[in-house]
């Protein structure tokens, strides 16, 4: 009954976020600044799941200007912990089928974020200079999944390079985002579902790196993200378990 009553509550939301955010949209569309306003709403989905996400960043976020900002990807779940440390200005890049998910789709496109034909090889290696012109062109940041698909559980997985030749191109920095396990911890049929931590961490200057150092760069940012990763599982999992023996 409560998977109904919550699967029933996130439907209606998210439709009428969609909805609503596409004619708002409309009046200043492609604007960057609309991906953080509608990801902070999406994440206010997190109290209906029963999740508590606990946000995280350095106090001078505000002032890093433009970058890429890289996140590990998990499942589904990230559009309501990951997004909501999304900071103003900052879009994503999405494969060009979102465009035919009803109303989300819709959405994705007039908040402007990017759209990316990942079955086209000639055309997918040209998505590097289309990151690197809109980051010079439109005075925004990035941000971008190195995994390329959901872990699923798996761990953080393998990172592929392009955010980092983008990151070296442009001449920004590349700031980690890492988000605390939810693989096989959010039940919708459970009152309760815990707690998530995102944690934004201090950018990494790719000054240092040049075009020949992009996997070391990648490999020096997994790390980065595996250690802090591990910390919050830990942290997570100390945090529930006092909380179950206070109770």
């Amino acid at each position: 009954m409560l998977f109904i009553l919550r699967a029933i509550i996130i439907v209606i939301y998210s439709i009428l976020v969609c909805i609503f955010g596409c004619i708002y949209c409309l009046f200043s569309p492609r604007n960057p600044k609309h991906v953080a306003t509608f990801g902070h709403l999406f994440g206010r989905l997190a109290p209906v799941m029963g999740l508590k996400v606990e946000l995280r960043q350095p106090a001078d976020a505000g002032t890093y200007g433009n970058a890429i900002y890289i996140g590990n990807h998990q499942n589904n779940y990230d559009m309501v912990t990951a997004a909501s440390i999304v900071q103003p200005r900052t879009v994503t890049v999405g494969k060009k089928s979102l465009l035919w998910v009803p109303f989300f789709g819709q959405l994705y496109w007039l908040t402007g974020n990017l759209l990316i034909d990942r079955d086209n090889r000639a055309k997918a290696h040209g998505t590097i200079a289309q990151v690197v012109k809109n980051i010079q062109k439109r005075d925004i940041s990035i941000w971008m999944f190195p995994e390329g698909t959901r872990s699923r559980g798996r761990g953080l997985l393998p990172f592929k390079t392009g955010a980092f030749h983008a990151a070296i191109a442009a001449g920004v920095p590349i700031i980690p985002v890492c988000v605390s396990n939810t693989s096989n911890k959010i039940n919708l049929n459970r009152l309760n579902n815990g707690l998530v931590i995102v944690e934004m961490l201090p950018p990494v200057d790719t000054s240092q790196f040049g075009k020949d150092q992009v996997r070391e760069l990648a490999t020096h940012c997994r790390a980065l993200m595996a250690e802090k990763i591990a910390e919050l599982d830990s942290e997570v999992a100390a945090r529930e378990a006092a909380g179950k023996r206070q109770a």
